[in-house]
């Protein structure tokens, strides 16, 4: 990771005492964003266990509100429950990813104690470049997620498809 040391104020107009503050608070920070990730490296299975209680409310919470008809409703609580694996491993790599950070940044308004006046002077103590994506990466990625959401809609009415013939060669062979 390149950084950038960037001031967006003239320092001379800040005292150092408050620059030196500061930059400790920029580490200390950082400090608590490794020590999450570490966290959540050690404690795998504990993270992978909070995903799996948050997916089963979740789902059944969102197929209630969205799906009220019971047959259908049923349906798709047990394509919800086979495709909980999926879930876990989709999900543990994005808070992997996503969550210290998340959880840093919060911690650190937490600290903060909200004093930051109406209109806060920026002064980045320690940047990383972002480089943001060009037309042509935009434009793939969208056409990724318009196939990927076509995979899903095929895969869930297949899936609607062989549990109904299923379900009537079983009524049909009792």
């Amino acid at each position: 990771m390149t950084i950038v040391r960037q001031n967006s104020l003239n320092t001379s107009l800040i005292p150092p005492e408050i620059l030196a503050e500061k930059y400790i608070e920029a580490e200390r920070m950082h400090d608590v964003l490794l020590l999450l990730q570490n966290l959540i490296n050690s404690e795998e299975a504990t993270v992978k266990l909070i995903l799996d209680c948050l997916y089963d409310v979740g789902s059944v919470n969102l197929i209630n509100q969205k799906l009220p008809v019971k047959p259908v409703n049923r349906l798709m609580k047990l394509i919800a429950r086979m495709s909980k694996p999926v879930f876990r491993t989709l999900a543990f790599n994005w808070f992997k990813k996503n969550c210290p950070q998340l959880i840093a940044d919060w911690l650190h308004s937490q600290v903060t104690f909200g004093t930051t006046p109406a209109k806060p002077r920026e002064i980045a103590i320690e940047v990383a470049p972002i480089q943001p994506y060009s037309a042509l990466q935009t434009e793939n990625l969208n056409q990724e997620i318009k196939n990927l959401r076509h995979q899903v809609r095929l895969l869930a009415g297949i899936s609607i498809i062989a549990i109904a013939v299923l379900g009537v060669t079983a009524t049909w062979l009792n």
